[in-house]
């Protein structure tokens, strides 16, 4: 089981676009023009394509300062996390009903999020109790969303020593990118209309299941357990 963080467990309420702005500003002295669109993407194509877009000279070379930043400043972000933000409506209990699936079922993230910041959200939240967060992915890997699906497996398998090749492997994300993410590995994609995107929209995208919200947790058990 691997979860998105932003609009589908929780809201941070905005800290993420001030951080950029923020670390922009300390890098080269200077606001970004824009920030790059972020639903459903990696902070690793995030940052280039914000460097592109304020036309700083060779954006590759800077991603991985930029990512670095972000990761130090992340400790001191839990609080503002609390202030500004919140888990969304049957997260928590979202998660503790598909522990309770069985032992067989290991829950974690895929996000584009970098991974200092992810655990600074899920821990501003309680949201970390029922992930195991070593055998996630993470926006720092790669560009593409679905390459850190493969990484994910790869994680899990050496960790519980189990194949979590095609459906085995559960995504739930609020954006057709996640779905593409899912569906592009050969994963079960489950669809969550708590972002910008609409439940129409992640039908579309080839989501197996599209819930509007966690709430109904028979309903988040049955879109999760139908891969197996």
């Amino acid at each position: 089981m691997l979860w998105d963080i932003d609009y589908t467990l929780l809201n941070a309420g905005g800290v993420g676009r001030a951080v950029y702005d923020s670390v922009f500003r300390d890098m080269f002295g200077r606001g970004p023009v824009a920030l790059a669109p972020m639903a459903g993407r990696t902070e690793r194509a995030i940052i280039g394509d914000t460097l592109a877009m304020a036309g700083i000279t060779d954006p590759a070379r800077h991603i991985d300062e930029f990512v670095a930043e972000l990761a130090r400043r992340a400790p001191d972000l839990k609080d503002m996390f609390e202030t500004r933000g919140h888990a969304l409506p049957g997260a928590t209990a979202a998660l503790a009903a598909v522990a309770e699936l069985g032992p067989g079922v290991v829950q974690s993230v895929l996000t584009g999020n970098v991974p200092a910041i992810a655990e600074a959200k899920l821990a501003a939240f309680g949201l970390d109790t029922y992930l195991d967060l070593d055998v996630g992915a993470y926006g720092d890997h790669h560009e593409v969303r679905a390459e850190l699906v493969h990484l994910a497996r790869s994680r899990a398998r050496s960790a519980y020593g189990r194949d979590f090749g095609g459906k085995a492997t559960v995504l739930v994300g609020d954006t057709p990118l996640d779905v593409a993410a899912a569906l592009t590995t050969g994963a079960r994609a489950v669809g969550v209309a708590t972002g910008g995107s609409t439940a129409a929209d992640l039908a579309a995208a080839g989501a197996h299941a599209v819930l509007p919200d966690l709430t109904s947790i028979p309903a988040v058990v049955t879109a999760i357990a139908g891969a197996t």
